[in-house]
């Protein structure tokens, strides 16, 4: 009697551990901004009117965890004392193959001085994540006394796999960019409209299940004398609660960007890279791992080409990928951007390099 009982413990424990839905720093592992959405010439002045930018984006992660699993008591549901000992290792690997496509429209008319943009951005495509978790350990069982009653060794391994191809979430960006000479400033404001393919007892999703909103500041130094550029993006993000899981994501904070060399009038080579870090706590009555903060910086090689059209309209392709590193509960790997902007073409065309952007 006591090792069958010992018996459908284990297997429930386990059961409990390897599920997909276990929270994880930035619920699922998965946060909202995309780090190094913003790049190069991010808050350079832009043409007035329509413009429409496709990014192909590919990311490959991977994590590894050790998790110490804590003794746990079942009083009053099993008649005996139950003292756990276990180890759990896990990996985790996912591929992401999207397309983001973003129509955006840039005012003619000042407001506050500045430059003001409406941009909304959807997102299509297909996510493999693939899970692996094995639970070892020792269940030993004890009289209310006590007196050793017996032990049992248990070993179980689970794997997980899930595809899925769909929609994201929206979101909508507001931007205002102001120009000084060399210098350059923009505010932004952005969110999560939870629209998207979610569901949290499924492996793979494209949405995260709840909103955001997303704000923050930009800076662009841009000589067209010397071709030299530098720039850099540093925004938070506030998570609402997921009311599916009842789980908070803490804020978390994002720094972008960008340096790049003008080598002609229309081709430009630099950096890329990123810094994000989760400075709240997760929380909510959902959340069964505490504080958990996650981070992880990225850099890489970025290449840029401004390519003319016809008169009133121009095209700009800007490629880049980055190499994730120094991350904590959360997967790392490498991401690839191939971002194509179709916009309209300068007036004048010695400043045909100033009002492009990388994204």
């Amino acid at each position: 009697m006591l090792r069958s009982r010992l018996k459908r413990f284990a297997f429930l424990l386990g059961a409990l551990v390897g599920a997909p839905s276990v929270a994880a720093a930035d619920e699922g592992g998965v946060s909202f901004w995309i780090p190094g959405f913003f790049g190069s010439l991010a808050a350079a002045p832009q043409q007035p009117g329509w413009s429409l930018t496709n990014i192909g984006y590919q990311t490959s992660v991977s994590a590894d965890a050790g998790v110490a699993v804590a003794r746990e008591r079942e009083l009053g549901h099993i008649p005996v004392n139950l003292n756990l000992s276990a180890n759990l290792t896990a990996s985790l690997s996912a591929r992401a193959d999207l397309d983001l496509l973003m129509m955006s429209y840039v005012f003619k008319t000042p407001v506050l001085g500045g430059q003001a943009s409406v941009n909304l951005l959807g997102v299509y495509g297909r996510m493999d994540t693939s899970l692996g978790a094995q639970l070892s350990g020792t269940l030993s069982a004890a009289t209310a006394g006590g007196i050793p009653l017996g032990s049992l060794s248990f070993s179980r391994f689970d794997s997980i796999n899930d595809t899925l191809w769909g929609f994201g979430d929206l979101l909508p960006i507001f931007t205002l960019r102001w120009n000084a000479g060399v210098n350059n400033y923009m505010v932004y404001l952005t969110g999560d409209v939870p629209v998207g393919a979610y569901d949290p007892s499924r492996l793979s999703n494209l949405g995260i299940g709840h909103g955001t909103v997303d704000g923050g500041f930009g800076y662009t130094y841009l000589n067209p004398k010397t071709g030299q550029e530098f720039s850099g993006v540093l925004g938070l993000t506030y998570n609402m609660s997921n009311v599916q899981t009842q789980y908070q994501n803490g804020v978390d904070m994002h720094f972008d960007w960008g340096a790049s060399q003008f080598l002609t009038k229309q081709f430009q080579v630099g950096l890329v890279g990123y810094i994000y870090d989760e400075v709240g706590c997760d929380s909510g009555s959902g959340n069964r791992v505490g504080c958990f903060q996650s981070r992880v910086l990225g850099v890489g090689p970025q290449v840029g080409f401004i390519i003319p059209i016809s008169k009133t309209t121009q095209g700009y392709l800007n490629l880049k990928a980055y190499r994730e590193f120094d991350n904590a509960n959360r997967p790392d790997g490498w991401n690839a951007w191939v971002t194509f902007v179709l916009s309209p073409a300068e007036q004048t065309p010695s400043a045909s390099s100033r009002r492009m952007r990388s994204m």
